[in-house]
This record gives structure tokens, sequence and C-alpha cells, in this order.
């Protein structure tokens, strides 16, 4: 069942401002296509925020697969822009970053906002200022990945890393959601399956949204999941990209010191962030040829690690549901946001989104599997 705009309010499972912004996507797609902002237009849009004069220094960031990214400084700070273009791989919202972003600031490492155009007032669409972090996301002699698919880690990192992975991961579900100011965000309601729910009228709006051609095993897929939903009686805040390349580290100490992308921040079920990171689009071979979930640990270990520093029980047909849903959402930016703004030419890095587009062959050879598996 995909919500309409008339049936759409915080009793029903969709989001109200995730189904907002679908729909104004829609309608701005039609304004296309995408004229990349030059330096002299972002300059102009930063002087009219903070004063003539007032930044330096200001360049383009290369990483991401969605926004526009530049680095700048102003009194003293390095900041950083991130502006959405027309389409992205992923349509967000700035408003919900922005309150997640201020939520979070303390509990985990992440960067401060000092800005948000929500509405693109001031930078033509929406937009958001953060404070500038160190760190890289992948050790210096590991070969380069698009947006942290595969990233190779040697023993040395992933005894530095992997605790503080799990500990932030396990601090993010621990987070007192319902005292934080997080109003643009749903609350569980009394439907145990709600959280569930939520998210396949999300997944499967977007793929009726900007679906490019038909796959029928995406059709067999939704029905499965919506045939399967576990019912949720913990709900946590889940970060929805949690996963190597999406938090820096330093390269010197290994010291994490930031968790990036928030934009898919909800309320769910902590299986979700656990079976994301099981896709193996995130994985990598150990040196005994191994998958390695996020580039950090076998399979068994990362749940086991999970359980015992979270205090929290894995269920194991609740997390293969959320691996069926994964690689379904997975499939569905693949091969159909991804495509629609690439080919529409209603974002700024077109090349790169048909690209990511071809990793959907591994998705959805995952999904095929498990889709057999769940039929026994």
């Amino acid at each position: 069942m995909i919500l309409t705009a008339e049936t759409t309010d915080t009793c029903v499972a969709i989001e109200p401002r995730i189904f907002a912004i679908l729909e104004e996507k829609k309608a701005r797609r039609l304004t296309g296509p995408y004229i990349p902002r030059s330096i002299a237009q972002v300059t102009a849009s930063l002087e009219s925020l903070y004063g003539p004069g007032s930044i330096s220094g200001l360049r383009r960031m290369a990483g991401g697969a969605s926004k526009e990214q530049f680095v700048f400084d102003h009194g003293g700070e390095r900041l950083v822009l991130r502006m959405d273009p027309l389409e992205g791989l992923i349509e967000t919202c700035r408003r919900r970053e922005d309150q997640v972003l201020r939520a979070m600031h303390g509990v985990v490492p992440v960067p401060e906002v000092r800005h948000a155009d929500i509405d693109g007032a001031t930078f033509g669409l929406p937009a958001l200022v953060t404070t500038f972090v160190p760190g890289v996301a992948k050790p210096p002699q590991a070969a380069a990945s698009v947006s942290g698919l595969r990233t190779d880690f040697d023993a040395h990192w992933i005894a530095l890393l992997a605790p503080a992975f799990i500990d932030n991961l396990v601090c993010i579900h621990g987070f007192d959601y319902r005292a934080a100011a997080l109003p643009d965000f749903a609350m569980p309601g009394g439907d145990p399956h709600e959280m569930a729910l939520r998210q396949v009228n999300w997944w499967g709006k977007v793929w009726a949204d900007d679906v490019v051609d038909a796959f029928p095993i995406m059709a067999l897929a939704e029905c499965w999941l919506r045939e399967n939903l576990p019912a949720c009686t913990d709900p946590v805040l889940v970060h929805g990209d949690y996963r190597t390349g999406n938090y820096l580290f330093d390269p010197a100490g290994g010291e994490v010191t930031a968790i990036l992308d928030w934009e898919l921040a909800h309320v769910g079920d902590f299986h979700e962030d656990l079976a994301w990171n099981l896709q193996p689009i995130f994985a990598n071979r150990g040196a005994d040829g191994e998958t390695m979930t996020s580039g950090l640990f076998r399979r068994d270990e990362f749940l086991s690690a999970y359980e015992n520093a979270s205090g929290r029980t894995v269920d194991p047909a609740a997390l293969f549901f959320y691996d069926v849903l994964a690689a379904w959402k997975c499939a569905v930016i693949d091969l159909s946001s991804c495509l629609t703004a690439a080919r529409d030419g209603n974002n700024h890095q077109d090349a790169l989104l048909s690209w990511l587009a071809t990793s959907a062959h591994v998705v959805l050879s995952h999904l095929t599997a498990l889709l057999e598996k769940g039929r026994h």
C-alpha cells in the first residue's frame, strides 16, 4: 500500500515529512536540467549570509553522490557547505538532518550545524553549513573507493576501528530520542509493525515515483516484505546509513572524529542498521578470503560484538526481514533514483550515478538469494 497525501498523518505508516519531500522532488525535477553552482555563485550566496568579504578559501570538495560540497573559512572556522541539486542518489530533508545533528552533538562525534537553509532561501536549493571535521574515511594505504564501498582494512586498522564502530552504533541506538527536539521525525504509534511498514512504504513510493524499467523481482520483494513485517517493541534512533565510508578517523591514531551522513536517520528497529551493514556491496574480503562486514568484522563477530556491547538480543527473523529490506532498498536506489537523476541531467555527478547504478547486479543477486531462502 502506497499512501496518498490525503491519508498521510502521524497515525499511518509513512512519515509526513518524508512524503512531503518526495512529492516536492517530483515537482522540482521538471525544472531541470541542473547546472552545478560556480565558485562565484557560491561565494555570492555565502556573502549574502555572512557579509561581503567574510569568507575565504572556498573550494569544491570531492566525494558524495548526492550533494554539491564546498569547504571554506569564516570567522576563524573551517566550514563545509552541502547543497542539494535538483535530484540525488537519495532524496532527503535538510531540516531533519539539522535536527538530528543537533540532537546527537555530544552523544557521538558529529559535525556541528552552523546554518540550515531549509527552503533554499539563501542558496537556491536546500543546504546545510557545518563545521569541518578533520579525518579520513579509509586507511592511507588503501586503494581508492567510491562512497566507502569495499574499503580494505588490515589487522592494524581493524583492531583500532572495530571497537569504536560498535560503541558508536550502540550509543546511537541508546539515545533517548523521545526527549530530543526532533519535531519532523514521526514517533512510534501503537502498532508494533509500524516501524517496518513505514520503511516499506517510504521506499515503495520512491520506486513508484522514479522507476525506469519494471523488474519483477522488485514487486516480488515488496510483496514479501509487506507479508512478513516484524514487530518492533523497542524502537531506537536508526542512523539509516551506518557503515564504513560514513565515518571519519584520525589517520595517525585511528580515533573516530565524526559520524557523517545522517540524512536517512529515523525512529525504527535496531536490526535495520545491523542488516544494512550486512549488504555485500559494503563488504570486503579479508586476508583469508572471508567476507568482512564493513571491512571490519566477520558476520558472526559483528552481531556478537553488538549484542555484548548493547545488551540487546538479535532476533534472526527480524534481521532476515531487514536484510531483505536493505537489499530491496539498495536496488530501489540503484535502479530508479540513480538512473532518473542521471538520465535527466538533474545532478552534477550524472556519470558517477550512472556508474553506481551498475552495482544493482550485486544487490539483485543478494536479494534473489534471500527471497529464495525466505520461501523455505
